[in-house]
C-alpha cells in the first residue's frame, strides 16, 4: 500500500498519512482528540480534519497563552471543545478524566499524542477510551531496533523509541502501519489486515535517516560518529573528537601496548569502570 506524506497543517507529512488511513478504514464518528494542541493550527495533526472535513474534536493545551489562542481559533465552532490542562498519568488531569468531561465517545476515530517526552506513559494510562487510530510521537534519534522508555515522570522530556511504543501498542490491541520522521501511526488490530502490510516492525517502518547518529569503535579504541552530528533539539555539535573515552596514550590495539603501557592502561580501566558503575 502506498502512503503519501503531505502537510496542510502538520509538520512531517502526517496530514497525508491520516487521510490515507481513513480512506482505508473509514471513519465511524468523525471525532478526534489532540494534546498538546498548541494553538490548534501550528503543526497540528487534527486541524485538517476539523477545518476542512468538519470533524468534532477535543483539543487540550497546557500553556495558557497558547490555550487562549486555541480557544480563539475555534471560538465559532461548536463541534470543538478546547481545554487548558497539562495532561497527567492519573488524577483529575489524567487524559481519561479530562475526556470524561467532554462529549467525545468512548470509541472515537483518532487521537494525536504529542507531549515531548512521556507520550508512552500517557497512552498506557488511557484505559477507558479506545481510539481507532493513534498518532504518537517517538524519539527519532533512537535506533529502530533499540528499546527505550523514558521514566514515568512528567517532569522529564526524553521520549521513547518507536520499538517500545509499538510493543505497548500490541499490548493494547494496536498495530503499527506507518511512521513519519516524528510520529508512529497505529490502528486497532482488527483494522490492520486492510492495509496489506507484510512486515510492520519498527526496523522496517522507521525509515527516516536524517535523525540517525551512528557511533562505532575502531580496533584501537577510537570512537567515530557518522550521520547526525549534533544534539537535535539543542543545536550543539557532536564530533568524533569530543566523545572519546579512552585517553589518547592508550588508543591502540591492546596487543601492541607493551608491558608498561599495558599495566598503566589496566590501572586506568579499573578506575574508569569503578567510576562508571558508582
Amino acid at each position: 500500500m502506498k502512503f503519501l506524506e503531505k502537510n496542510i497543517y502538520s509538520q512531517t507529512g502526517e496530514d497525508g498519512i491520516i487521510e490515507k488511513i481513513f480512506e482505508v478504514t473509514g471513519a465511524e464518528n468523525r471525532w478526534c482528540v489532540e494534546f498538546g494542541a498548541w494553538d490548534g493550527v501550528y503543526n497540528s495533526n487534527t486541524a485538517h480534519l476539523i477545518r476542512d472535513k468538519g470533524w468534532s474534536a477535543v483539543l487540550i493545551e497546557g500553556d495558557k497563552e497558547r490555550a487562549d489562542q486555541l480557544k480563539s481559533n475555534y471560538s465559532g465552532d461548536a463541534k470543538v471543545t478546547c481545554l487548558q490542562a497539562i495532561v497527567d498519568f492519573e488524577g483529575d488531569n489524567s487524559l481519561q478524566s479530562l475526556l470524561g468531561h467532554t462529549p467525545v465517545p468512548r470509541s472515537f476515530d483518532l487521537i494525536s499524542i504529542d507531549v515531548d517526552g512521556p507520550d508512552f506513559h500517557i497512552w498506557n494510562s488511557l484505559k477507558e477510551y479506545e481510539p481507532r487510530v493513534v498518532v504518537i510521537e517517538f524519539n527519532p534519534t533512537i535506533p529502530p531496533n533499540a528499546e527505550f522508555v523514558q521514566p514515568r515522570d512528567m517532569r522529564l522530556s526524553q521520549g521513547s523509541s518507536l520499538l517500545s511504543i509499538a510493543e505497548l501498542g500490541k499490548m493494547k490491541g494496536y498495530e503499527l502501519v506507518y511512521a513519519t520522521k516524528l510520529n508512529g501511526f497505529f490502528v486497532k488490530k482488527e483494522l490492520y489486515a486492510r492495509f496489506g502490510i507484510t512486515d510492520n516492525s519498527a526496523s522496517v517502518l522507521q525509515k527516516s535517516l536524517e535523525c540517525r547518529m551512528n557511533v562505532f569503535q575502531l580496533y584501537d579504541g577510537t570512537l567515530v560518529v557518522r550521520g547526525l552530528q549534533k544534539f537535535l533539539w539543542h543545536d550543539v555539535g557532536i564530533s568524533s573528537s569530543n566523545i572519546q573515552i579512552i585517553p589518547r596514550p592508550f588508543r591502540m590495539f591492546p596487543g601492541n601496548m607493551g608491558r608498561i603501557r599495558s599495566f598503566l592502561f589496566k590501572v586506568w580501566r579499573k578506575m574508569h569502570n569503578f567510576r562508571a558503575h558508582r
